[in-house]
């Protein structure tokens, strides 16, 4: 499996947790601490599937995630943030996910997973 998944949080322990529980996993990982990096990011090379923050420090998630899909409609993307009250913003109705963050990470991976068609 050779997927890329880029993870964009400007949380630095989480983006560090995400690279190597993905890279275990098997999959390339690009991080981005910005939504203004994520979309260079996205720019530059090919992604196969984001996770992605929602409140950031530079740019909201959620306008970050419609830029994304106006480059690339097809590119899935999996909304994480640690609030659950972004789920009834329409905005976030582009992702094909809304996962509220946590500790374990299990539910996630197997997401990933199954959007990208991969077997455990």
């Amino acid at each position: 499996m050779n997927a890329t998944i880029m993870c964009v949080d400007d949380e630095l322990n989480l983006l560090r947790l995400y690279e190597q529980v993905l890279a275990e996993d098997g999959f390339r990982v690009v991080s981005a601490r910005s939504g203004t990096e994520a979309l260079d990011i996205i720019h530059a090379q090919q992604v196969d599937l984001v996770v992605l923050d929602i409140k950031m420090d530079d740019k909201d998630g959620l306008d970050v995630l419609r830029e994304m899909k106006m480059e690339n409609p097809d590119l899935p993307v999996i909304l994480h943030s640690a609030y659950s009250t972004y789920k009834s913003d329409f905005k976030s109705w582009l992702a094909v996910d809304y996962l509220v963050k946590s500790a374990d990470l299990t539910l996630l991976r197997a997401r990933i997973r199954e959007l990208l068609d991969v077997d455990d």
